[in-house]
């Protein structure tokens, strides 16, 4: 990758690149989701199975759309017991951090004569997507876990799972394992855009769901955000992207290697290293080089780094770190001497990584914190899918008629300044 003194004009003009990247939709691409939504909705089941069958599994029937008791009984015996163990492990502390994240309903009756509260309860069902990978041969087995498990922990009544089949029309059996596991209720053969749209309308096969969630291609993700408000979803995600900020006390191995795991994940994926020494510059680079050429993927990431990677070379910490707080990373990690005590200054970040042994990979598969993180700059504002995404809160309100008395004149008033005089009607009456 180049190397950048920032602050500088060229700094700037590669921070510009990487900070105007898109999603990269196209409008025959969104018109091309729209028609697939509408067909699902209007015709159901044979939307589904004719999408199925003509770009997932030509043999599929309708009949088979949902995965049967047999082949999740199945999928026990085709998985290893490494798998298992991991799992269990996987699951066991994304479960632990989550059920810190748990609502409760309160009330609070100080002021004299109000009851005023709040009801917390979970949406009565949800939807999870779970990309094929590559045609079931790369099962993202993580991101069954990180979806259903939440939604799991806030008591939502029914779990929806769907995911594309494979040509012989099975789902890999690793996916079926880690759905049991994560707590879903039923599987369903079916990907892309149509997915999400049987999950946001409901077919004869699929129920209906309040929240859809997961990653998914761009067909996916225009699809959930032309049904976002039909139903609730977790995000609109953009291409991964990894900032790391480094001191002389970071080892070049580590960061070139963290940097290339978002880096391979697509052309679009964003990689950049922020030191304030030169020497781990150069030497991130040549690692980079060494490390890069024994990737299976490394057309990918090569293309991402050539892009939208960089490494920037700052005065000091504090400069990285405002770099980090402008750039709003989704993934953040700080190779730095204690890094603890500069956390207080991270304003804007997805996820953050502390100490050399924490890898970004730590979080998206075993750590505990939700892996699914807000892309492209919205951590300025947005945060990680978690167990509130699948709550709804309902406001409580109760008055006595000493405390409406009380207050019924400037209701009145407010009313009366926003002319709204019905509103300010239905307050006065009580008073006559």
């Amino acid at each position: 990758m180049k190397i950048f003194k920032y602050p500088s004009r060229a700094a700037e003009k590669k921070l510009a690149a990487i900070e105007n990247r898109s999603i990269g939709f196209r409008k025959k691409d969104l018109n091309a989701v729209a028609r697939i939504l509408d067909d699902v909705k209007k015709n159901g089941d044979d939307a589904l199975i004719s999408y199925t069958n003509r770009f997932d599994s030509p043999a599929m029937k309708k009949t088979a759309l949902k995965v049967g008791r047999k082949e999740m009984s199945a999928a026990k015996k085709k998985v290893d017991r490494a798998f298992v163990r991991a799992l269990n492990r996987a699951s066991r502390q994304i479960r632990h951090f989550h059920l810190h994240q748990q609502s409760s309903s309160w009330i609070n009756v100080e002021r004299t004569g109000t009851l005023l509260g709040q009801i917390a309860r979970p949406v009565d069902a949800a939807g999870v997507y779970v990309p094929g990978g590559q045609g079931g041969k790369t099962p993202l087995v993580s991101s069954v876990l990180m979806c259903a498990i939440p939604a799991g922990i806030a008591g939502v009544g029914s779990i929806s799972m769907v995911t594309p089949p494979m040509r012989n029309g099975k789902v890999n059996p690793h996916l079926l394992v880690a759905a049991k596991k994560a707590g879903v209720d039923n599987v369903y053969k079916i990907g892309s855009a149509w997915a999400v749209a049987a999950l946001a309308y409901g077919t004869q096969t699929v129920p209906k769901a309040n929240v859809i969630v997961g990653p998914g291609n761009i067909y996916v993700t225009l699809a959930k955000k032309l049904v976002a408000g039909e139903v609730g979803i977790d995000m609109i995600a953009g291409p991964s992207e990894i900032l790391i900020i480094a001191d002389d006390s970071a080892v070049p191995e580590y960061i070139a290697a963290d940097l290339l795991s978002q880096a391979e994940h697509d052309p679009l994926a964003s990689a950049v290293l922020v030191t304030s020494s030169q020497k781990i510059a150069a030497a991130v680079n040549a690692a980079l080089d060494d490390q890069l050429a024994a990737l299976a993927r490394r057309e990918i990431a090569a293309a991402s780094l050539k892009r939208y990677g960089a490494i920037m070379v700052v005065p000091d910490i504090t400069v990285a770190i405002d770099f980090a707080n402008r750039i709003a990373p989704e993934h953040l990690e700080m190779l730095i001497k204690n890094p603890l005590n500069h956390i207080g200054s991270i304003h804007n970040a997805g996820a953050v990584f502390l100490g050399n042994y924490t890898p970004e990979p730590v979080g998206d598969y075993v750590a505990g914190p939700n892996h699914v993180l807000p892309t492209a700059g919205t951590a300025r504002y947005a945060s990680a899918l978690s167990v509130d995404h699948f709550i709804k809160k309902t406001s409580l309100i109760q008055y006595s008629r000493e405390a409406f008395y009380k207050e019924a004149k400037d209701i009145i008033r407010l009313a009366e300044v926003e002319g709204l005089g019905a509103h300010a009607n239905s307050v006065r009456i009580r008073l006559k």
